[in-house]
């Protein structure tokens, strides 16, 4: 019976502090339906790494020396080695987005550059609260409202806040939204809200289609180098969407390899979530950073359509703005549904899904600019 207790008399409040974290995980994951792909898994993979003496991560037993952990295994091999598991994600991801609505109207763009304005204005307030540079960039990130993104950037520039930014990241796009009709509301007001936009698509051939993902993954590999592992992986998923003559692969992406490495990645990212290094101060701040971000986002992105209003002819919906984040699609939906609570003739959605998977573009450039630049500054 001794190693029993043992097991017991070796728990510390702050292990039960994380058997509470993912056991709320768990919950948001069943009960709520909030990214239970990722949320499930890094909520019982934080019960797992927590267990005293857990064999799931590393280990030193007596008369045997270091005994290696699946879970850290796992970080060392898909993240920490070559960020392998969020970069195959990415062709998932790009594999399940069609940038048909962007290319039917390229000015839509610009609301995904405005909308990452909140990585960048987070960045300046995690650091004034105290965070150096590297940590203050990878908590920013969490403003690019894209999970992959943000664990990719805060494990290549080392921070030590990987599960906590990652926690944050997942959670607050499950939160979209709740998060973002709040911060719409505050700076719109009802009127704006109802401006309707015609949708009068121009045809977009296969040529541009096929091309589009090439021309990108070029260009920001000249702009931002250290983007084209996150562009490129994007792009290429949206490649064999696009090509047409490697359907099944696309379908496989879309579906078998996102479900597959998804769950991988949240019961990886657990291995960051011992309880000592994180039930912190430093982990309630960037709950709270990773909020302002997505807020800062939203709100860039709105304040920019409302300026652009003031030179074109054919008024924007500010909230199309909104949808520059990268939390696709669920923006887009969001301001369709605000759209037509506004005004229930109001259709939104097409240029929402525009300006969202411009968003998604924009995102992944933003972390490879901030991966260029950070190590410059130190």
């Amino acid at each position: 019976m001794d190693f029993l207790l043992e097991g017991l008399l070796n728990t510390t409040w702050k292990q039960l502090v994380m058997f509470g974290v993912g056991g709320l995980l768990i919950y948001l994951a069943i009960a709520k339906k909030l990214e239970p792909s990722l949320l499930l898994p890094m909520g019982f993979g934080a019960i797992l790494v927590n267990l005293p003496f857990s064999g799931a991560i590393t280990q030193m037993m007596e008369g045997i020396g270091e005994v290696p952990g699946i879970l850290d295994w796992l970080f060392e091999l898909g993240i920490e080695s070559a960020e392998a598991l969020p970069l195959l994600l990415f062709i998932g991801i790009g594999a399940m987005i069609d940038f048909g609505p962007l290319l039917a109207n390229p000015k839509l763009i610009l609301f995904g550059a405005a909308a990452q304005w909140g990585i960048f204005a987070t960045i300046s307030v995690a650091t004034l609260l105290g965070f150096n540079l590297i940590d203050a960039a990878s908590i920013g990130i969490i403003g690019a409202a894209d999970g992959p993104t943000s664990i990719l950037v805060s494990q290549v520039l080392g921070s030590k806040y990987v599960g906590p930014i990652a926690i944050a990241a997942y959670s607050y796009m499950a939160l979209v939204p709740i998060i973002q009709p709040f911060a719409i509301k505050l700076v719109t007001t009802k009127k704006e809200r109802m401006i309707k936009m015609p949708y009068n698509p121009r045809s977009v051939t296969k040529r541009a289609k096929i091309l589009f993902p090439i021309i990108v993954t070029v260009v920001a590999g000249y702009v931002a180098p250290a983007s084209v592992s996150l562009v490129g992986m994007l792009m290429f998923g949206n490649l064999i969407r696009e090509c047409t003559v490697l359907d099944t692969l696309s379908t496989a992406a879309q579906t078998v390899l996102v479900n597959l490495i998804t769950l991988l990645l949240g019961i990886t990212i657990a291995s960051t979530m011992k309880a000592e290094a994180f039930v912190t101060i430093q982990t309630i701040m960037i709950m709270g950073l990773g909020l302002l971000a997505f807020i800062f986002d939203t709100i860039a992105g709105v304040v920019f359509a409302k300026v652009l209003n003031l030179f074109v002819k054919q008024k924007v919906n500010p909230m199309v703005g909104a949808a520059g984040i990268s939390a696709f699609p669920m923006s887009a939906r969001v301001i369709q549904r605000l759209g037509q609570q506004a005004d229930p003739q109001n259709h939104l959605l097409m240029h929402a899904v525009g300006a969202n998977v411009a968003g998604q573009i924009a995102s992944v450039i933003a972390g490879g600019v901030i991966l260029g630049l950070v190590p410059g500054l130190l």
